[in-house]
């Protein structure tokens, strides 16, 4: 440019003298994607007389219009701009642009191909089989330019580090089992065109794993019942099942069947000898495995569901639930003061010894009539033993406790005390619930319960724990207090009379608890 203004500052001192040949185009760096067109511009001024050439390297393209290259894609057009149509790899480099002066002038253009990503290898060919526990590495090379990110995802799930994606040409799991095994995906990306992705299929080899739908099966005679076990293993494996010992096959009652990894066994219609204890076994190459399965008529587990914090400072109604395929009959309730002070791991361990303490009660009652009468003045229970119909007031004293025969009883606060509750009405209602209210607490205390149901086939589980507590005083009496003094110009005597009916409302469910028991000794007695 700076030519060209001095050529024409000379045509205007003197019109007569040569013009310099000049450029109009400017050197720049291009970029082009692979197949696409390159258009290099060299645009000249003056220059009629002088030859125009183009070069790479040291190889000649063009001189003046002449194309000196063999290369069927290149042409110049719009004078002397270089086109190469089909772009390679190879295109890439300095291409000059020069004016042959005595001193050649000339411009230079820097070309960069742009080349998507190609992958070029993936470890096994895209396929590998490995035994359960041993480690895998698998790699992945890929070429493009600019030169690719490559990164690992897995199909349909996170990897087994726990990422969603590795940026990494390697991708390595210490120990593989089967939850590890499946599609894992290589992408190569560098922004030119689309990605490039291929895929490694992981093929684990492991023995059988079996997991249970219910390792506990409650259910009661002439009804239907289906026994699942999960299977996983490759090869495939084989299923057997057993009762006990046993193995059995399938007959009119007994059906075994299989849905991919969900293998079955129906009992159409349970009979009194079918509970028990059914082995599911796998077996594969590799290994075997087992997993036992309980079919019980028994209740579940009772689940409490009343309120963490009693409204009384002296009791607490205590409710729970539970499922059972036969009326309950009768329930058996355990609950005890906590020591204040003590941390819930400290009270876990107080627990813990439950069911040394309690281990000739959750025995089924028929075998407990000698128990029952050494135990009777101990405990507020419902308990039939020689014919006779015995009745102990649920009503608890905090530290004494008077029995059957008028005598008194010391009792530790710490104690464990435990009320049988017959089940009034009997409910044939698969969900049966209970409540119970319990006297003789203490203000301003934590305290655990337990509960155990039991139905025709015997007792369930002993629950989990439950704590409750117990306010300062009745919630009742202090929302009256406090409504009292807020309204002063309210009426003395009806205070007085809610008080009352306060009261009395909480005695008459104890009485009420008290009447289902002795309704229930007549039933039994009719």
């Amino acid at each position: 440019m700076v030519a060209f203004a001095v050529n024409e500052a000379l045509k205007i001192i003197n019109p007569d003298a040569p013009t310099e040949p000049s450029f109009i185009s400017e050197s720049g760096k291009y970029k082009f994607v692979t197949g696409n067109t390159i258009l290099l511009p060299c645009d000249v001024s003056h220059a009629e007389s002088y030859v125009i050439a183009w070069k790479k390297g040291i190889a000649i393209l063009t001189a003046g219009t002449v194309k000196v290259s063999p290369d069927s894609r290149m042409n110049l057009i719009n004078g002397y701009s270089l086109q190469i149509k089909n772009s390679v790899p190879q295109d890439s480099g300095v291409y000059v642009c020069q004016i042959a002066t005595l001193e050649p002038l000339e411009i230079m253009h820097t070309v960069d191909i742009l080349v998507p990503p190609v992958i070029h290898h993936v470890t096994s060919g895209g396929s590998l089989q490995v035994k359960k526990g041993a480690p895998v590495y698998l790699e992945c090379f890929a070429s493009g330019n600019p030169a690719p990110n490559i990164t690992w995802t897995r199909k349909n799930n996170i990897l087994p580090n726990g990422e969603e994606k590795l940026s990494s040409p390697a991708l390595t799991i210490e120990s593989m089992d089967r939850h590890k095994g499946g599609t894992y995906i290589c992408t190569a990306n560098n922004g030119v065109g689309q990605p490039a992705t291929s895929q490694v299929l992981l093929h684990v080899l492991y023995p059988p794993e079996i997991s249970l739908e219910r390792p506990i099966f409650h259910t009661s005679e002439d009804q239907e019942a289906m026994l699942v076990c999960i299977v996983h293993g490759e090869p495939p494996p084989l299923v057997t099942w057993y009762r006990n010992t046993m193995q059995l096959h399938t007959t009119e009652n007994h059906i075994m069947g299989s849905r991919g990894s969900r293998h079955t066994l129906l009992i159409r219609k349970v009979q009194m000898q079918d509970f028990g204890n059914y082995t599911c076994m796998a077996e594969n190459d590799l290994g075997r495995s087992k997993k036992t399965i309980l079919m019980t008529g028994k209740p579940k587990t009772a689940i409490f569901h009343s309120p963490p914090i009693s409204q009384w400072g002296d009791r607490y109604n205590i409710s729970w639930a539970v499922d059972s395929h036969t009326p309950i009959e009768e329930f058996k309730l355990f609950f005890r003061r906590l020591p204040k002070g003590r941390t819930n791991d400290e009270n876990n361990e107080d627990s813990s010894g439950f069911s040394t303490m309690y281990s000739d009660q959750l025995q089924p009652l028929q075998h407990q009539s000698q128990q029952q009468q050494q135990h009777f003045g101990r405990r507020g229970f419902y308990r039939r033993s020689n014919s006779t119909h015995h009745i102990v007031s649920p009503a608890y004293e905090s530290h004494w406790y008077r029995n059957g025969h008028g005598s008194i009883v010391h009792w530790s606060g710490n104690d464990w005390r435990d009320v049988i509750l017959p089940a009034i009405p009997l409910s044939h209602l698969y969900t049966q619930t209970m409540s119970y209210l319990i006297h003789g607490l203490e203000p301003d205390h934590q305290y655990e319960a337990k509960v155990q149901a039991r139905n025709r086939y015997g007792w369930s589980e002993v629950s989990e724990r439950f704590i409750f507590s117990t306010p300062n005083t009745n919630s009742e009496v202090r929302d009256m207090r406090s409504t009292q003094l807020s309204k002063a110009s309210g009426s003395t005597c009806g205070n007085l009379l809610a008080s009352l009916l306060t009261i009395i409302f909480g005695e008459f469910i104890a009485i009420s608890n008290y009447y289902m028991i002795i309704s229930q000794v007549i039933y039994m007695q009719l």
